[in-house]
């Protein structure tokens, strides 16, 4: 397996193509969450590398792994202002518990902030519009000084999760960067055994029914047998805040 790495090791400069994301998935088809992280952070294949956590009932997962490999890989953490209080201090204990070293808070541009969500209840109204002011565009800046970065989805958690690969082309811009997904294959018992064998704080909202943890404001409890994310924008037709869409084509 090494050899083929070296073989078939991508130059990272300066973005990939949806061949680069093809070959990928071939390359670590069969392979490890964990042996596929240590090559694409220790090797540099997917170049500079970011992961984008929401810091939810799951995210510690992810943290974990890649803190192990690399505890100063860049940890992009969007503040939108309308996050539970529970989800800020479980962010503190978390980047203090796994050591890593570059978090980095993202917050919306404060004049646009005060010109088209003036009141702060955008949201009510304008879901969309709302995470397009308080996620989208403040992480596509972020982004834009990475080649690839980490997401934390799952296939389990939602239908329009169902058949995303390990690595595809993010598709918010042009720029050819890469979106990677270790943990798609990961079942809700996978993520729950990992966290009970690593005794790794769970996000204190999940014990009260909420198993997907965005915004407070367009959050809500789920009741048992559910879709895991059906708890977010209840009332709406949304089922991502932006920086994942709904219903893109994967790359096999």
């Amino acid at each position: 397996m090494t050899e083929m790495r070296q073989i078939d090791r991508l130059d990272a400069s300066p973005r990939f193509s949806e061949h680069d994301a093809v070959r990928l998935n071939r390359i670590f088809r069969g392979s490890s969450t964990q042996e596929m992280l240590e090559s694409v952070i220790r090797d540099g294949l997917a170049g500079d590398v970011a992961v984008v956590s929401s810091f939810g009932a799951e995210s510690v997962v992810l943290l974990h792994l890649i803190a192990q490999i690399d505890p100063g890989v860049p940890v992009l953490f969007l503040d939108t202002g309308k996050h539970f209080a529970e989800t800020l201090a479980y962010r503190d204990e978390v980047v203090t518990l796994l050591g890593l070293t570059n978090l980095q808070v993202i917050t919306p541009d404060e004049v646009e902030l005060a010109k088209k969500d003036e009141t702060g209840l955008r949201w009510s109204y304008d879901p969309d519009g709302c995470c397009e002011i308080r996620k989208v565009k403040p992480l596509a800046k972020a982004l834009a000084n990475f080649d690839g970065s980490f997401t934390g989805r799952k296939a389990f958690q939602s239908s329009t999760r169902a058949n995303l690969p390990r690595f595809e082309i993010d598709t918010s811009d042009e720029q050819g960067r890469l979106k990677i997904n270790p943990l798609i294959d990961w079942s809700a018992e996978d993520i729950a055994t990992y966290i009970e064998e690593n005794e790794l704080p769970r996000h204190p909202l999940v014990a009260h029914g909420f198993p997907s943890i965005g915004c407070e404001p367009c959050t809500h409890k789920v009741a048992e047998g559910e879709d895991p994310r059906s708890g977010r924008w209840k009332g709406w037709d949304k089922t991502e805040c932006g920086i994942h869409k709904p219903g893109e084509e994967p790359f096999l």
